[in-house]
């Protein structure tokens, strides 16, 4: 009888899928998004650093890439210094975190 119920809940559970990252769909939100400050490579757009009076480390550099995922998503998401949140990337954050990782040096 235990197996029986136990195989009931199981069956009328809402199934939950683990969805891996998609880079190419976070190239193109970070092209949509990201790009114009961070540039098309990884690597700061100089007049924007000038304007908000920053250094923005590249996004290839060390540095940024020993961050963890759940950093990255969450400087995504919740800004960080003078980078504006950006919460309408919170669905797609973790495709842009992985397309990220594709520009590492």
């Amino acid at each position: 009888m235990r197996l029986v119920l136990v195989a009931l809940a199981l069956a009328v559970s809402p199934v939950t899928t683990i969805q891996a990252a998609d880079a190419s769909a976070g190239k193109a939100a970070y092209d949509k998004s990201c790009k114009s400050c961070h540039g098309a490579d990884g690597t700061a757009n100089p007049a924007i650093a000038k304007m908000m009076k920053v250094d923005m480390r590249s996004l290839q550099s060390p540095e940024v890439q020993a961050e963890s995922d759940a950093d990255l998503k969450k400087i995504i998401v919740d800004g960080q210094g003078k980078m504006k949140p950006m919460p309408s990337l919170s669905g797609s954050a973790g495709d842009i975190v992985a397309y990220m990782r594709t520009l590492k040096k």
